[in-house]
């Protein structure tokens, strides 16, 4: 440490002179003696750098990542391939395999819902729970299954998420916005007739839009494709009362269906 000699400030002790250069320092005298006289009240501070911004630019190579990736797989199994081998969602390091879909590729309704849950993660299949035998359930009443190779009578199903995330929890905007170009090339490539956005996350990643309650039941669009917002299985399995609304959604599908024969 630096300390003056007593005798360079003779009316002034050791002590003093370090108490009258502390205060000097907390005023914001941090520099002796510069080139130029320096104008302080002038002088703009750095803009800080918030934390959102920091955070945003790996988002935004992750999503142009995602992008390129999509647009270069010319069919389900290269777009597979793609995801399998995408390296910045951090939800791929915490699960046991991609779940990739499930159904006749070949179909007139496809089904997307939000992420894997336990079942699906073990499966590597979308909806094979408690909520998928629901789903089944709910769809063979109008006609439709997973399992008809027809056509007409067919279902296809997937998420916005393909890897289970932690303890099941919501995913997080950025995961899903570095996914979503993938299931846009999936929409591309399947090119259903009808799409059934099963629940919150899969609306909010379809339309941009949240709150399930207002809007199921209310024909919408995404991709270039009608979409119908429906209340996710989970959520039926634990309201039975919303069960009368999904029923209702079920047979406006169905309507939509003998309507658009193509």
């Amino acid at each position: 440490m630096f300390r003056p000699a007593e005798h360079s400030f003779p009316d002034m002790g050791y002590w003093e002179m370090k108490a009258a250069l502390e205060w000097q320092v907390s005023m914001g005298a941090d520099e002796a003696i510069l080139e130029a006289p320096v104008d302080r009240t002038e002088a703009k501070a750095p803009e800080p750098i918030v934390e959102e911004q920091v955070q945003a630019a790996p988002a935004l190579n992750a999503v142009a990542v995602s992008e390129q990736l999509a647009s270069a797989a010319e069919n389900l199994d290269a777009l597979r391939a793609a995801m399998e081998g995408y390296e910045h969602c951090e939800l791929k390091l915490g699960a046991r395999q991609l779940v990739f879909a499930d159904g006749q590729p070949n179909t007139r309704v496809m089904i997307v819902g939000e992420a894997p849950g336990r079942d699906e993660d073990l499966q590597g299949k979308p909806f094979v729970g408690r909520a998928g035998q629901l789903l089944d359930l709910m769809f063979s009443h109008i006609g439709l299954a997973r399992t008809s190779p027809d056509r007409k009578r067919a279902l296809y199903i997937t998420n916005v998420l393909p890897w289970r995330p932690p303890q099941n929890r919501d995913p997080k905007p950025d995961e899903m916005a570095m996914m979503l170009p993938f299931l846009s090339r999936h929409v591309e490539l399947v090119n259903p007739d009808i799409l059934v956005a099963m629940g919150n996350h899969a609306c909010q990643a379809l339309l941009g839009k949240r709150g399930i309650t207002r809007l199921r039941g209310t024909w919408c669009e995404a991709f270039g494709k009608p979409v119908l917002p429906m209340f996710h299985p989970a959520y039926l399995l634990r309201t039975n009362e919303a069960k009368r609304e999904a029923w209702a959604d079920l047979l406006s599908l169905k309507a939509r269906l003998r309507k658009d024969v193509p």
